[in-house]
């Protein structure tokens, strides 16, 4: 009976129905009175292979877990193996401290978080060059001092790993060889940028922008600025020149790295001349791909040939812990963006994530399509190089069959993702037919997931685990995070990341299974000020207590616990978004729809497609003239456009609908999540 069942399932898959007869007996015969995550781990090891098509296994794995009980929780499409554990580098920590198991060791590192940052600080081996002269201070969790009286330069932890190990491994394009970069050469090119910057005049606490893509020379860019004391100031190269002016005025900029042309883009558009129009500070300009030197620069700008000098000794310059190495960007509920530093300590956090959650270590090679735009670009760097693993970068785009054999012939083996690239690749299939069995693990940020996505993503790899990771730049790394010692059920978490603890509160400020998250500070990784908002007002102004009475900090993220011991995303409990990987609010976007005449006001909203997955975004328009008939085409192109030139080419619009008025509060505050909750109800989907 169990096999005639899944083989009617097997031959709706794609399978003949001798094909599938066959089958579905091999597969009822394997480990028949094992539990189905057992039979499903042992299925994918020896009888399911890269041969058969994805829908063939979903719809194996959907046979197994049919019968699964609602009260064990989603259904675990990898298991680790029995000593998955004592192997990993959690399993490390937890005989150091005298634990067994994974939840006597989570819960020892937020009972003793001073404990916990010291071992991870030493076992990272963050080069001290004053040790603190005294314990971590966490008198008060808005602004612990974790390491009183010390003085460090974080770059300098990228290079404690054999200088002849590989750290970089880059492709600019499809077809070009593949260029390694050791950690000596690393190392010697930041240097060499370090002293181009003293020779040029920048000295300590110097803001300088980087707005160009993430390849070799812009990771030794960002570590040569650390070096030197420099504040790095992360710019997307996909913003305006409107969007990049105001970066730079928030963050008083006083020198900025660009590239003459984006890398990849087919109009080969101008990034040196926008950030002319942005009215950039003095510059220092690489040639586009394939070029020596750029073109005619304005007066005062510097070629990169120009800047580089030959010298490759640089001792970095040590500082307080606390002193801003890094200023990213983030949108909250307001129009300008949230400028957030981070200090020197602050990527001990993206490190540690990388070695306890993701098991990053000396072997691995690790990659993310991102850039030092985004708080996942300075992760990259910090949790690869401190680890002493090599960092995979491709100049071109991650919707490209190059960048598919680019992962298989670089033998990446921690491959990060953002879940709308996944669907992208799932209705495409422009990754069918790479080997990615290098592969150990993926790791999934920034947006929510959806199951059918997820299971194609470990098909991809013969069925490896997904770790769902958030956090937030405001974290430096991630609060909440699935482990590689821990069953990984798509599309959701397993456990709050080591030394974070969090509570989840309904409206009325009661614990809930599914309301808005708060993080229970102190925590390394979590920002102290920000430059152009208050932030006691940001985090912590009306916070409810935590359930023992102690201080909680606003994050703004939905979360659900749900049966296992497993916890599901439901997106931002404020009016920002997530989209495509990337937190913008509301207002951010509105602000830019109003450069369409026609238009009086909108109302951007995130809205979930059925089924679930990647946020997408719908607008609503109200027009200036009620009587005009603007076609929805039209409506999308200029909205489209407005982005474009006046934000960024990041996002895309999904939707558009004309309305008569927008749903206002008493006070005239948009009321978006009735506007949600209308698109949800137009598609049948829950709100």
């Amino acid at each position: 009976m169990g096999a005639a069942l899944l083989a009617t399932r097997l031959v709706g898959s794609g399978l003949s129905a001798a094909g599938a007869r066959s089958l579905a007996q091999t597969i009822v015969e394997t480990l028949p009175e094992a539990p189905a995550p057992q039979r499903w781990r042992a299925l994918v090891k020896g009888v399911l292979g890269r041969a058969l098509p994805f829908e063939v296994h979903r719809a194996v794995y959907g046979y197994l877990y049919q019968d699964w009980p609602a009260a064990a929780g989603p259904a675990p499409a990898w298991v680790p193996a029995d000593d998955a554990f004592a192997r990993s580098h959690l399993g490390e920590l937890a005989r150091s401290v005298g634990v067994s198991d994974y939840a006597a060791l989570h819960a020892w590192s937020v009972a003793q978080r001073a404990e916990f940052w010291a071992w991870m600080t030493r076992r990272l081996g963050i080069v001290l060059t004053a040790p603190p002269t005294g314990p971590a201070d966490l008198a008060d969790p808005r602004r612990p001092d974790w390491f009183p009286g010390a003085r460090l330069n974080i770059a300098a932890s990228c290079f404690t790993h054999d200088p002849a190990a590989t750290a970089i491994v880059h492709q600019q394009a499809q077809g070009e060889p593949l260029e390694r970069l050791t950690y000596g050469e690393l190392d010697a090119l930041s240097n060499r940028v370090a002293n181009g910057l003293c020779r040029a005049g920048f000295g300590g606490g110097d803001a300088v922008a980087v707005v160009m893509p993430m390849g070799i020379e812009a990771v030794a860019i960002y570590l040569g600025l650390v070096k030197a004391g420099c504040v790095v100031v992360s710019i997307s190269d996909s913003f305006s020149a409107e969007e990049v002016t105001s970066r730079l005025r928030i963050a008083k900029a006083v020198g900025v790295f660009t590239q003459e042309h984006w890398v990849g883009s087919p109009s080969e558009e101008k990034l040196y001349s926008r950030l002319g129009v942005a009215g950039a500070p003095r510059a220092v300009v690489l040639p586009a791909p394939g070029r020596t030197a750029p073109g005619a620069l304005r007066p005062g700008d510097l070629a990169w040939a120009e800047f580089l000098p030959e010298e490759s000794r640089f001792t970095p310059v040590a500082v307080v812990p606390e002193t801003a190495s890094n200023v990213l960007f983030s949108s909250g509920t307001t129009a300008a963006p949230k400028a957030i530093p981070w200090t020197h300590t602050t990527p001990i956090r993206s490190a540690a994530d990388g070695w306890l959650h993701h098991d990053i270590g000396p072997g691995d090679v690790v990659m993310w399509p991102t850039s030092l735009g985004w708080m996942m670009g300075p992760w990259l760097i910090y949790a690869t190089l401190i680890n002493g693993a090599t960092m995979a970068l491709h100049g071109g785009s991650p919707v490209s069959r190059g960048f598919a054999h680019f992962v298989q012939d670089a033998g990446v083996t921690v491959l990060g993702v953002v879940p709308t690239l996944v669907r992208h690749w799932r209705l495409t299939g422009c990754v069918t037919g790479c080997d990615w069995s290098r592969i150990r693990a993926f790791s999934s940020t920034g947006e929510c997931s959806n199951t059918d996505d997820m299971l194609y993503l470990m098909y991809l790899a013969g069925w490896k685990p997904v770790i769902e990771y958030c956090g937030g730049t405001e974290i430096g790394g991630g609060y909440i995070t699935g482990t590689v010692v821990q069953p990984a059920a798509p599309s959701t978490f397993t456990t709050p990341a080591m030394g974070l603890s969090f509570e989840i509160l309904d409206e009325e400020g009661r614990a809930a299974d599914h309301g808005e998250l708060f993080l229970v500070p102190p925590s390394i990784g979590l920002s102290t000020w920000l430059l152009n908002q208050d932030h006691s007002r940001v985090y912590f102004s009306g916070t409810p207590a935590g359930s023992r009475g102690q201080l909680l900090r606003r994050h703004g993220d939905q979360m659900e616990v749900v049966p296992g011991g497993y916890f599901r995303s439901h997106g931002r409990a404020d009016d920002a978004m997530n989209l495509k990987g990337i937190k913008v609010s509301s207002a951010e976007l509105e602000r830019v729809f109003l450069h369409v005449g026609y238009i009086r006001e909108t109302a951007a909203v995130a809205a979930d497609p059925d089924g679930g997955g990647p946020s997408e975004l719908v607008v609503y328009v109200v027009l200036r003239d009620p009587q005009q008939a603007v076609s929805p085409v039209r409506l999308k192109h200029d909205l489209q456009g407005a982005l474009r030139e006046h934000h960024s080419s990041a996002f895309k619009v999904h939707d558009v609908r004309v309305i008569e008025a927008l749903p206002r509060t008493a006070s005239n505050k948009v009321v978006r999540r009735l506007l949600r909750a209308r698109y949800q109800a137009e598609l049948g989907a829950p709100p």
